[in-house]
């Protein structure tokens, strides 16, 4: 690398595998252009609190889309990766009546807090750009006097994905039709009569999961009654200084921003004990204890839990957490619900 001039701050270079993928981007985005494809903004649900909000989307290539868009379809999971950023372009943002602009990252992400005036409750925020058809962003606004919320993963904890076995969670997540996918029983009632006996509690569903899939966990959890929530998911390509994202990160610097942009909120965090869920949330009660309501962990079968290397947690209140908190475990939401009743949660 050269020098860098005196006055002037030396810019961190790519790594080899963000390098290679922007030439390869690069490459195909002129030939798509020429063939008619054009700049679609796919929003994701943000969530905030009166005086500001975080807004999220992404921006891609597309072809012209010239069926019906509430048509229901058959989607295969690889579907959702064949897709190319636009990278570096600049979205405008229009929020409580006030207009911000936002630029896409390398990956056609923007990911950005603004001022709005939005009251509590659900609301939405207007993405647009030229050339491209404006969208509405859905966004959840907490009111400053909500003191619960629930925080829960995904995989293997509300849909059935097997990820403790690598084969079938890549059939699962690129072959599988997404109207295949089977919920974990009882979770969704776990979490409709969780917001009941809370009411204007919040339900973030947290996962490693890639953007890319966005869209059709939301259609997943509406098709089976979740309630709507925000996701907060992540990218699965190169980062500028390694290979791949690192999951386990995202899921800590996720939790962490939680408890700094919502002090007051205690959280219910749930999860399986199939991957890294455990030793996630004890790191976060540790550090936040203050944050906490509790911890509800989604006990996986004998065979999947000797499949994925672990033991499945005793069933009732655990001593797998820290001392003084609340950490109960059972197979599915019905159990889970009776353990959370049993120790005053609700």
């Amino acid at each position: 690398m050269p020098p860098t001039p005196a006055g002037q701050l030396a810019v961190p270079q790519l790594h080899r595998a963000a390098r290679i993928e922007d030439a390869i981007h690069q490459l195909v985005e002129r030939r798509l252009r020429r063939t008619g494809w054009r700049i679609n903004i796919i929003a994701y649900t943000g969530y905030g609190a009166p005086g500001w909000v975080r807004v999220m989307c992404r921006v891609l290539l597309g072809r012209p889309d010239t069926r019906q868009r509430a048509r229901l379809e058959k989607v295969r999971g690889w579907r959702s990766f064949t897709t190319l950023p636009a990278k570096h372009v600049t979205v405008t943002i229009e929020a409580g009546g006030v207009r911000h602009e936002a630029q896409a990252d390398r990956s056609g992400f923007i990911d950005t807090v603004v001022s709005a005036d939005l009251p509590p409750g659900w609301g939405s925020v207007r993405l647009s750009m030229p050339d491209a058809e404006p969208v509405e962003a859905p966004v959840r606004i907490l009111d400053p006097d909500v003191r619960f919320g629930v925080v829960s993963d995904i995989d293997d904890t509300v849909m059935v994905t097997a990820l403790p076995r690598p084969l079938l969670a890549a059939w699962n997540t690129f072959v599988l039709d997404e109207h295949a996918r089977t919920a974990v029983p009882g979770m969704a009632v776990l979490y409709e009569r969780l917001v009941t006996a809370h009411p204007g509690a919040p339900v973030f569903y947290l996962s490693t999961g890639a953007w890319n899939v966005a869209p059709t966990l939301t259609r997943f959890l509406s098709r089976h009654l979740y309630p709507a929530g925000p996701l907060l998911l992540t990218d699965w390509g190169p980062t500028a200084d390694r290979w791949f994202r690192s999951g386990r990160e995202h899921k800590r610097v996720t939790l962490a921003r939680l408890a700094k942009e919502f002090p007051d909120v205690r959280w219910l965090l749930v999860g399986d004990d199939g991957q890294h869920d455990q030793e996630i949330y004890r790191e976060f009660v540790v550090a936040h204890p203050e944050n906490v309501a509790g911890v509800a962990i989604r006990r996986l079968s004998p065979t999947q839990a000797v499949l994925a290397g672990t033991l499945p947690a005793p069933a009732g209140p655990s001593s797998q957490g820290p001392v003084g908190q609340k950490w109960l475990s059972a197979p599915d939401g019905a159990g889970l619900w009776k353990l959370l009743r049993e120790a005053g949660l609700v």
